[in-house]
């Protein structure tokens, strides 16, 4: 099973995940912004440039994480990618952006800190659904795309 495969399939699904997201915010569907989230720990300025490039960075290695599960079961294929997708998108809901992100990120709010401590975004909350009712099936979507965009490459490439 190909590294390069996987690394392609994570560009593509990356591309399509941020823009599913994307569209669904600007639909109103949901409020959360990866990039500007992900950007705003550093300029404000340029957030939405630097979240890109980094949500583009941990796309990457997501791919590289997959293509770790690909190998240990010994298949690849869309619909497994799709329940690596699912396992990706719980992760991201619930112990990535309300426990990781907060810990890296100087301006992520937390149910422990006050608005006056320092300019906060609001917290994602569980599923992320401070950020809207529908944010949690924008993003299970979104993931369910990128896993299965990750196993197709996979599969095409062996």
């Amino acid at each position: 099973m190909s590294v390069e495969a996987a690394l392609a399939g994570g560009f593509a699904g990356t591309l399509v995940l941020t823009t599913m997201l994307r569209a669904a915010s600007e639909a109103g569907l949901t409020r959360i912004d990866l990039p500007f989230l992900l950007g705003s720990a550093t300029d404000r300025t340029r957030a939405k440039a630097l979240g890109y490039v980094l949500h583009f960075i941990a796309g990457q290695i997501f791919a590289l994480g997959y293509w770790a599960l690909f190998l240990a079961v010994g298949h690849s294929s869309w619909w497994l990618g799709m329940l690596f997708g699912l396992g990706h998108a719980m992760f991201a809901g619930t112990a990535l952006v309300n426990i990781l992100l907060p810990l890296v990120h100087p301006r992520m709010g937390t149910p422990l800190t006050s608005a006056p401590e320092v300019a906060l975004l609001e917290p994602p909350g569980f599923l992320m659904l401070n950020y809207g009712l529908a944010t949690p099936m924008v993003s299970l979507a979104a993931h369910l795309a990128y896993g299965a965009l990750i196993g197709a490459f996979m599969s095409l490439a062996s």
